[in-house]
């Protein structure tokens, strides 16, 4: 295709200089085109045909037919077909019960026509080994986004708009307005077709689009340029705030080597630019919502050690001065198990208990490794159990003549509420704890020069 005019000509220039600042084109790339039917994705499809020989790329477009409109949707997979047979371009077509799909995944049906789409051009995308998906996202379509994410509330990032790359995901026309995208068309004598449903402000996006932008506009005519300039100023501060703020986590958060949890100082954050933005970059995509993120921030004066707070997929506990974060456990860790003889017992997928006796000799070496105990078996008496700590638990630490409540010698080992929660116990038949499970055995049960017989537990 020649460029005729010079509304041709410079719509394809800025869509090459907007593609080459972001890296979005690779010189003799495979391409898939999202193509509706409608002005936009024509459009897009137009205007990557005009850069096809230029960019030595390759392009095949994508046509969904969610039926969802009836007869326009038929209309518009005919209209597709037609244009991609006269530019010869290879069209990839599919049909989807989009009302079945919203159904049985209790979604909207814009959720579950966008869910269905992407991810049959991701699947597309790898069966023919394209490079990337283009879409036809422009200028307008990303500054609704910023103004629908202000109404809403937003940080940082919803004040980015709609990217230029999102994974496999490009938009070579998101520098271009929808009036550019027009006289485009109108340039080129090209037609499209028009969903019905745009034209209605119903939802909240059209309100924005048929509404308010064009009483921004009264009050400043280049509102929308305006708006999409310090959007993409955002995007680009942004990357300095990525990276201050991965330092900052860094600086605050410690991960544990024997356990999914991360540990925070809240001394070390509070010391930060941002403290509330700080902990925000850390929770938020850990499912904690800004409510619960603005609780967590307002009690670290008072630091209620000991509570806890919990998101869809994380737990947060107060102690002392850390805040403790741990992917959610099912409760209880261990179902309480009884133990009738000696054997080998599965507490769970990777936790197994190993109970024998041995004989004692005058070279017996009892265990001193922390997943294995040596008992003295004579005042032992069956069934054992094996469970997570109770309140009032009390034993004899080894070493120690007097009883201690397990959970303060737990809190003398600085043993976090998480840890606590799941320590486990073994005791026996007069409900006697035996061993605190990897911490510590009973003096009571000792091994001694009298010892005839020892009863040895280990963990695998």
């Amino acid at each position: 295709m020649e460029k005729k005019s010079p509304i041709i000509n410079s719509f394809v220039d800025q869509a090459l200089r907007f593609a080459t600042a972001h890296q979005l084109l690779t010189p003799r790339g495979k391409y898939i085109i999202a193509l509706s039917g409608g002005a936009d994705s024509v459009s897009l499809l137009l205007v990557l045909k005009h850069l096809e020989s230029e960019l030595g790329i390759t392009l095949e477009a994508a046509h969904c037919n969610f039926h969802l409109r009836g007869d326009e949707s038929l209309r518009d997979e005919e209209f597709c077909k037609q244009l991609c047979r006269r530019l010869h371009v290879p069209l990839h077509l599919i049909h989807f019960d989009t009302h079945a799909y919203a159904d049985l995944h209790h979604v909207s049906i814009e959720m579950a026509a966008r869910d269905l789409r992407y991810a049959y051009f991701e699947q597309l995308r790898r069966d023919i080994h394209a490079h990337d998906i283009c879409v036809a996202h422009h200028r307008d379509d990303s500054v609704e986004t910023v103004l629908l994410n202000l109404v809403r509330g937003t940080g940082l990032r919803g004040l980015r708009g709609i990217q230029p790359r999102n994974a496999h995901i490009i938009r070579p026309l998101l520098s271009h307005s929808r009036q550019q995208i027009e006289q485009y068309l109108d340039a080129l004598g090209e037609s499209c077709v028009t969903d019905s449903t745009n034209l209605h402000n119903d939802v909240k996006r059209n309100k924005i689009r048929l509404n308010v932008i064009p009483l921004l506009r009264e009050l400043n005519p280049s509102a929308s340029q305006s708006i999409f300039e310090t959007s993409l100023r955002v995007t680009e501060a942004l990357k300095i705030f990525d990276d201050a703020m991965q330092h900052a986590i860094a600086d605050v958060t410690t991960p544990q080597t024997q356990n999914p949890q991360l540990t925070i100082s809240v001394p070390r954050l509070k010391q930060q630019p941002s403290p509330e933005y700080t902990l925000h970059e850390i929770l938020s995509p850990r499912g904690f919502t800004s409510a619960q993120i603005e609780q967590i921030y307002t009690s670290l004066d008072t630091n209620p050690t000991g509570k806890i707070i919990t998101s869809c997929t994380h737990e947060l506990a107060f102690d002392r001065s850390t805040l403790i974060l741990q992917p959610q456990t099912p409760t209880p860790l261990v179902r309480p198990m009884h133990i009738p003889e000696t054997g080998t017992y599965v507490l769970s997928d990777n936790l197994k208990l190993k109970v024998e006796t041995e004989e004692c000799g005058d070279r017996y070496e009892p265990s001193r490794t922390a997943d294995c105990a040596s008992l003295d078996a004579s005042d032992i008496k069956f069934p054992l159990t094996l469970r997570h700590i109770a309140p009032g638990d009390r034993f004899v630490p080894f070493g120690m003549t007097g009883t201690k409540l397990v959970s303060d010698y737990l809190t003398d080992r600085k043993k976090n509420i998480f840890e606590k929660r799941a320590q486990l116990v073994l005791t026996d038949a007069q409900q006697r704890i035996l061993w605190l499970v990897g911490e510590r055995t009973d003096n009571r049960f000792r091994i001694t020069p009298h010892t005839q017989q020892a009863l040895r537990l280990t963990l695998q």
